[in-house]
């Protein structure tokens, strides 16, 4: 999946491509729109807080880092305790897992509470009263999807894409 983002100008257009995305069988679930806040949305499909938030990537750096120094922790423990050698595999594998999951965690509670850092770049459009549209599709549709987009809506200001985005968000 590939996360492509579109800047339209007011409400009415955003309702417009975003019906449109609809026709062109673009699930529901998969169209994020984000808007200033106390701008009432209606029936568009409203960014959730996984959108909003950084909590993904954060989840993923904490994953990373609280299994790293488990198991770092755990080879050191290891070294300097004497006949530990016997138990090493199952004490690594606890550890490695017991401080990824504790890491991951973490991590995602912090990323919660930070804005997305890839809409940082969208903040001052949005203030301004723009809508942001993102869209997440199977890489093979991004160039269908983009051309459809340019084709039925001049106004609808293409912004890029995101890589490759896990399908759960």
């Amino acid at each position: 999946m590939k996360r492509i983002y579109f800047l339209l100008p007011g409400i009415d257009t955003a309702r417009s491509f975003v019906n449109d995305m609809l026709v062109a069988r673009i699930p529901e679930r998969h169209i994020h729109v984000l808007a200033r806040r106390g701008t009432p949305l209606e029936e568009l499909p409203e960014a959730s807080m996984l959108q909003k938030s950084d909590f993904s990537p954060a989840a993923q750096r904490g994953l990373a880092l609280g299994g790293g120094v488990a198991i770092l922790g755990a080879l050191i423990g290891l070294a300097l305790s004497p006949g530990a050698a016997m138990m090493a595999g199952g004490v690594l594998l606890a550890s490695g897992l017991g401080g990824a999951g504790a890491g991951a965690w973490v991590g995602g509670m912090v990323g919660l509470t930070a804005a997305n850092s890839h809409l940082k770049a969208f903040a001052n459009a949005i203030e301004q009263g723009q809508m942001l549209v993102m869209l997440d599709l199977p890489r093979t549709r991004v160039d269908e999807i983009s051309a459809r987009a340019h084709s039925l809506h001049p106004l609808a200001m293409p912004q890029g894409a995101d890589p490759d985005i896990p399908v759960f968000p």
